[in-house]
């Protein structure tokens, strides 16, 4: 089965403060964020991953680093988000359920290996760390059948499970949903408000996928780039 697979590549990380899109920061094993992340699909799924990468900020060096896959531009990655971001994907792949990951989150690949039949299964889903609760991350609680209830920065920590790490699956029965609300979310909105709009309103079913055994590092700062380089 064909697995479609977007990378949100498009922002201008100017917390990790480099000359070069996020996701061409060097690794200690001397691959970049992106060709981890590129490796991690191509080591679980082979040839049946199609991958899509966003751009933006500095397309041009992203595009010459994975010159193999397909693009999608956000000419607004400038006054955009993430939303906006996935909304060109997601309009972009036709009617099949996709994966998408942030493109600055260094995974084991282990962790596509373990949500591998959820997107067989055709579940919408989104990777979570139930270790760590920091207030400035994505944050979730469930409900009472153990689907994601709330999913944003403005969750209290006392009352969230866990964090979301930035690695997540629209099943294609639910894409249209999430490309409606992601249409209707304020261009400054990361794409997780579009997800927490469409439970709210439309009853949008999203399994919480633990990964806290697996290391899955945002690398936001150069403290996250120590983490995600001492992980593996």
């Amino acid at each position: 089965m064909s697995v479609q697979v977007v990378i949100l590549a498009a922002g201008m990380g100017t917390r990790l403060g480099r000359p070069f899109p996020k996701p061409l920061t060097p690794l200690k094993d001397g691959r970049t964020i992106m060709a981890q992340q590129l490796g991690n699909v191509r080591s679980v799924f082979d040839s049946d991953a199609e991958v899509m990468v966003v751009v933006g900020f500095k397309l041009e060096q992203v595009m010459e680093a994975a010159p193999e896959v397909a693009f999608a531009y956000n000419e607004l990655y400038d006054q955009t988000n993430t939303s906006k971001s996935l909304l060109k994907a997601l309009r972009a792949t036709g009617e099949r359920g996709v994966l998408w990951m942030n493109g600055d989150v260094v995974f084991h690949p282990e962790v596509l290996r373990r949500v591998k039949p959820l997107i067989e299964a055709g579940k919408s889903f989104v990777c979570v760390n139930t270790s760590s609760v920091a207030e400035e991350e994505v944050k979730y609680t469930v409900d009472g059948d153990g689907y994601i209830a709330d999913l944003s920065k403005q969750v209290p920590t006392g009352e969230a499970l866990g964090e979301a790490v930035g690695i997540n699956f629209v099943a294609g029965r639910d894409k249209k949903l999430l490309i409606k609300k992601l249409a209707a979310v304020e261009d400054q909105d990361y794409f997780e408000r579009g997800i927490e709009i469409a439970i709210a309103e439309d009853s949008l079913k999203v399994t919480p996928v633990d990964i806290s055994d697996l290391y899955a590092v945002e690398v936001d700062f150069d403290e996250d780039l120590e983490r995600a380089n001492a992980a593996f």
